[in-house]
């Protein structure tokens, strides 16, 4: 492991292990809101097995994730490494802990934080032309939040990249994640969270129990789709 990729591992470490410096007056916040931290290295292991070097985050928070996306692309090492981190509330809500994590982490050399909606924040990037090999998107849970976030990521995300969702056992997320998998051309990848956290969809413990995670590849072009083809999802 480079002197680099090290440094990333120890802060994830220590955040795992002993948790963020600060957290939100909330009863167990950074165990509710981050995202677990094997879950984390099956991201990491994913990015790197993708080769990628340029990756769109959606919501910061802790940065259990975005710390996990920057030691992917430190290992991967590419030319122009960018992780770009979309997230409106980390200043007012977060005290900035999560990008304080990732600047410890040195990786504020290659990470950019968008302190805007993603809603507004992604049509930017759509305008400059951004492209990304990857996306993990843990913002809004609102269906059509998230509807909207993964309409401007399939132009972000460059054809057959990745787009990974957390808490796909969230039926406002699983829903909106189906159109594109239905409509769009997106295709699971049911292997590469298998090992991951279970949930059970909803929080209903009569429900499938499903892997936190949905890993999805997007296809070799971008399809738009006849209106007169459209079927309910």
């Amino acid at each position: 492991m480079s002197e680099r990729g090290a440094r990333v591992r120890e802060v994830r470490r220590r955040l795992a292990q002993d948790g963020p410096p600060w957290t939100r007056d909330h009863e167990l916040d950074f165990q509710t809101v981050t995202m677990p931290e094997r879950d984390c290295d099956l991201l990491r292991d994913l990015l790197i097995a993708d080769g990628a070097g340029t990756v769109v985050e959606v919501g910061l928070a802790y940065a259990s994730s975005a710390l996990a996306v920057g030691e992917a692309l430190v290992t991967v090492d590419p030319p122009h490494p960018r992780h770009v981190i979309v997230d409106p509330f980390q200043d007012q809500a977060y005290s900035d802990v999560g990008w304080d994590l990732l600047r410890a982490a040195g990786l504020d050399s290659i990470a950019t934080l968008m302190r805007s909606p993603s809603s507004a924040a992604l049509p930017e990037l759509v305008s400059e032309g951004f492209t990304a090999d990857a996306a993990f998107v843990d913002g809004s849970h609102r269906f059509h939040e998230v509807f909207v976030d993964l309409y401007f990521l399939r132009k972000i995300v460059r054809p057959g990249g990745l787009v990974v969702m957390d808490d796909d056992w969230t039926p406002s997320v699983r829903t909106a994640v189906r159109y594109y998998e239905r409509h769009l051309g997106w295709t699971a990848m049911p292997g590469a969270f298998a090992a991951g956290t279970l949930r059970h969809i909803a929080d209903d413990p009569a429900a499938e129990a499903v892997p936190r995670c949905r890993a999805l590849r997007l296809p070799d072009a971008l399809v738009e789709p006849p209106f007169t083809e459209f079927h309910p999802f």
